[in-house]
């Protein structure tokens, strides 16, 4: 046996000591079991989430609402805190120091799995939030921002969902027109500098700009960049595409109007050709749809509104073509007529990947409020909606394709209430407002986790309502995949490997 042999033998042996070297089972030549197991979907150990800077309003009242689903199987016990960007969080502290010491004092820390939390800032300068979860508080985290703001451009209730860090993100249904200020936020949660590019795609393609090339976000920060200032152009209807060069960071664009309210606009589901929108209220008095399709290949899209009674096709807008490379947008005003309402597009014939969102408003005259749905992922397996409310909380479940049957769970309170679950029956093609009873005895805010038990995917949303004064205020957060169980495949030791 020669040098290198023995040196490679060496090392391969080195490895398997460190790493706990596995083989994925193969099929046994010799003709035994052949059999391949599906892979085991175990319970995530650590989830970043995080919140962009809610408000630049001085009578802007933010709160935050922590959630993690009890997870059979999760381990560990773990922890979950949000800390302001900038701050250095416990996990990286001096380990020699205990409490408080670890790092400034968390905005918001949960306690237990399966119990919300929450917490809470006055005026413009709260900051981001980085949030870090771990052990049994991984599985399913999930974080609401929710702001008040009672006057001033953007007035009304803005909320979302604070989201891992990601590569690319697309947000069709910005705006650049002079009664608009939208701001895509910037989020970097790691130690080192993130280097982004931001795009902007009209109705005749892309706006030509120069400074939306190379952002840099600085590490654990935040950076708000004013769209307006990113191209000249004046445009009613805009997709955003965000793409990370170097890096990654989360983002979502604030939408802000001067007469029709504003709130957060969370990025669309990847380019697809079949899209659902899931959870339009049936109070909406104007809906504009705009869609973006990547690429140099015109869309043709079918539209259908899934209502209670199944699908619907609008009058006047059957159907809307899509330019390759372009933006493109329709009225359909108050296209649910009094009825929950959820809208597909799907392709009328070649299939070509688009993205899309709506925008909903809701209220007359000086009294409109304004929220957006975007296109998002099915449900899966779990999904969980955080900051929900005795009066003013409405769940909405779509099972575009097949009947599903659904399980609802409302958690605990925040100051007391018990857990309650209901199965409901969602037939194929509709949208139901389901009929959720909040928990019983409760006090404080609740979370909704909504799980698929039988049947066809469902897509999911939740609008909560506040008055302010006399305007209808409202938000709209879609209830994608928690991601809290990952595939693992079977393997298993297989030292033979060394001897071939």
């Amino acid at each position: 046996m020669n040098r290198t042999t023995l040196s490679l033998i060496a090392g391969t042996t080195a490895l398997a000591a460190v790493t706990g070297f596995a083989a994925l089972t193969a099929p046994d030549a010799s003709g035994g079991d052949t059999t391949t197991k599906a892979a085991a979907q175990l319970p995530v150990q650590r989830t970043s989430l995080l919140c962009p800077q809610p408000s630049t309003s001085d009578v802007a009242e933010t709160a935050y609402t922590s959630f993690t689903p009890v997870t059979e199987g999760a381990g560990g016990e773990g922890g979950a805190e949000l800390v302001a960007a900038g701050e250095e969080s416990a996990d990286k502290a001096d380990k020699g120091k205990t409490g408080k010491d670890k790092a400034d004092t968390p905005v918001v820390e949960p306690k237990e799995p399966g119990k919300p939390v929450t917490g809470s800032t006055d005026g413009g300068d709260a900051p981001a939030l980085i949030g870090t979860a771990e052990g049994e508080f991984a599985p399913g985290w999930t974080v609401q921002e929710t702001t008040e703001v009672a006057v001033g451009t953007g007035r009304g209730l803005l909320g979302v969902n604070c989201t891992a860090p990601d590569t690319e993100f697309w947000f069709p249904g910005a705006s650049t027109v002079a009664d608009r200020t939208d701001y895509v936020h910037l989020t970097n949660p790691d130690d080192s500098a993130a280097v982004v590019d931001i795009e902007l795609y009209g109705k005749d393609g892309a706006l030509k700009s120069t400074v939306g090339e190379g952002i840099t976000v600085q590490p654990r920060s935040t950076e708000p960049v004013l769209l307006s200032t990113l191209a000249t152009a004046k445009e009613a209807d805009l997709t955003v595409h965000v793409s990370v060069r170097s890096g990654r960071v989360a983002a979502a664009v604030q939408a802000l109007d001067d007469k029709l309210g504003g709130d957060w606009l969370a990025a669309a589901t990847d380019p697809a050709a079949d899209l659902v929108l899931p959870g339009i209220p049936k109070d909406a008095t104007s809906v504009r749809l705009v869609v973006f399709a990547p690429g140099e290949t015109d869309a043709d899209l079918k539209l259908r509104l899934a209502s209670p009674n199944g699908p619907i096709t609008p009058a006047g807008n059957e159907t809307l073509h899509v330019k390759g490379g372009m933006t493109a947008s329709a009225d359909l005003g108050d296209i649910t007529r009094g009825e929950a309402g959820s809208l597909l597009l799907t392709p009328t014939d070649a299939s070509v990947p688009v993205v899309a969102a709506l925008r909903v408003v809701r209220g007359k005259g000086d009294n409109q409020e304004t929220a957006f749905i975007a296109a998002t992922h099915p449900v899966g397996t779990r999904a969980t909606v955080a900051d929900n409310r005795a009066k003013g909380t409405t769940l909405a479940l779509t099972a575009p394709a097949r009947t599903a049957k659904v399980k609802v769970t409302a958690s605990a309170g925040t100051s007391a209430g018990e857990p309650t679950t209901k199965t409901f029956t969602i037939k194929a093609g509709t949208t139901q407002n389901i009929d959720m009873p909040a928990p019983p005895g409760l006090k404080g805010i609740y979370a909704l986790t909504v799980e698929p038990v039988s049947g066809g995917p469902v897509y999911a949303s939740r609008t909560l309502e506040s008055k302010l004064d006399t305007l209808p205020a409202f938000t709209i957060q879609t209830l994608p995949n928690d991601r809290g169980t990952v595939a693992v495949p079977e393997a298993e030791q297989d030292l033979s490997v060394l001897q071939r």
